[in-house]
Order: C-alpha cells, then structure tokens, then sequence
C-alpha cells in the first residue's frame, strides 16, 4: 500500500477494480480544511481519463508493470502480431486495444508494450511519436503551393488516409504524428 505523497506522473493504480494510470496531479493545501490531490487518472482498459480528488494521506494500491521492447510483424484481422525483442516470443494483440495509432504500425517497427506484471496481460501499446511513411497514392500536386493552409487526402503505405500539405507528390516520404494522425513535415530521401 502506498499513500498520496508516492504519486507521480505514470504510476498505476487500481481504483475502482480498475486499473488506471495517473495522467496529472496536484498536491493543494488550502487556507481552510484539509489538504488533498487532484488528480486525472487515465483508464487504461478504455483510454477515457477521469478527473478525481482524493483526500492528502488517503491508502491506495499500487500495481506492478513492466515495460517490454517488441517488434511489430503483421496484421491478421483483427489481432496484430508482436514479437519480444528479447526472447523472441511472439504475441498478439487485439487492435481496439491499440486504437487508431495501430493505423501507422507498419511491419518491423518497434513498440513498447506495457504488461501487468501479475497476470501478464497487456495494458498499452505505446507507438513512437512519429513515424516516416511512404505515400502511395494522392491527387498530383501544385508545384509552389506553399502559401495556403489547404489540405488533401493521401494514403500511406499501411493504409491511413493523411491530410497533407497540396505540394506533396505520390512517392514521398512524410513524418506522421501517431498519437493524432496528422502530417508533420516531408523528409528527404
């Protein structure tokens, strides 16, 4: 058991009979009455983050998790197939639980899964901020358009649908914001 004074950013809780990270806290001492934590906690079975208050010294469980490096290898459906990097056990995961982020894995790509430690049960995929994909069809572009703040649709090479910039070309290589979807710069070959 531990206390409020042992938050932090990142730690996992059961609250509720649920597991739950802790996204913020705020330790608040007011002029009149007792001190206490204001918290957003984020289910992670869900995604949903909850605001919460709880009372300054007040027990909570803390759950044991362990973060593992894996190695994306390919989608089956539903389930998208992992492999640990360190002993090359394979897993498999189903894609709500990886949301709409698993639109960017792309096969070989590195991930860091987080596994309660009791029951070995995944909890999150956690992607790379961004990801470098290959577009492999869009409308031709304007050449120079650079100026406006106008958007069109191209798929990548796992699939998703991007809004990027109207100078940007089938065949390019584009940096892609994971945790958004959103287009963040071209790159060079």
């Amino acid at each position: 058991m531990a206390s409020t004074a042992d938050f932090k950013n990142g730690l996992v809780i059961n609250f509720n009979g649920e597991l739950f990270s802790i996204a913020e806290f705020q330790h608040v001492k007011p002029g009149k009455g007792p001190a206490f934590v204001r918290t957003k906690l984020k289910n992670l079975k869900t995604g949903k983050v909850i605001p919460n208050t709880f009372t300054a010294g007040v027990k909570i469980t803390v759950e044991r998790v362990e973060r593992r490096s894996y190695q994306f290898l390919y989608s089956e459906g539903n389930d998208m197939h992992f492999m640990n990097n360190e002993t090359f056990e394979q897993t498999y995961i189903d894609r709500v639980l990886i949301g709409k982020p698993a639109d960017f894995l792309k096969e070989g790509q590195s991930v860091e899964i987080l596994f309660h430690a009791e029951t070995e049960t995944p909890l999150t995929v956690d992607l790379p901020a961004y990801v470098v994909l290959e577009i492999t069809y869009t409308e031709p572009g304007d050449k120079g358009n650079t100026a406006t703040n106008t958007f069109k649709d191209a798929t990548v090479e796992t699939g998703a649908i991007v809004k990027v910039p109207l100078f940007i070309n089938t065949g390019e290589l584009i940096k892609v914001d994971t945790r958004t979807g959103d287009y963040s710069e071209r790159v060079k070959a």
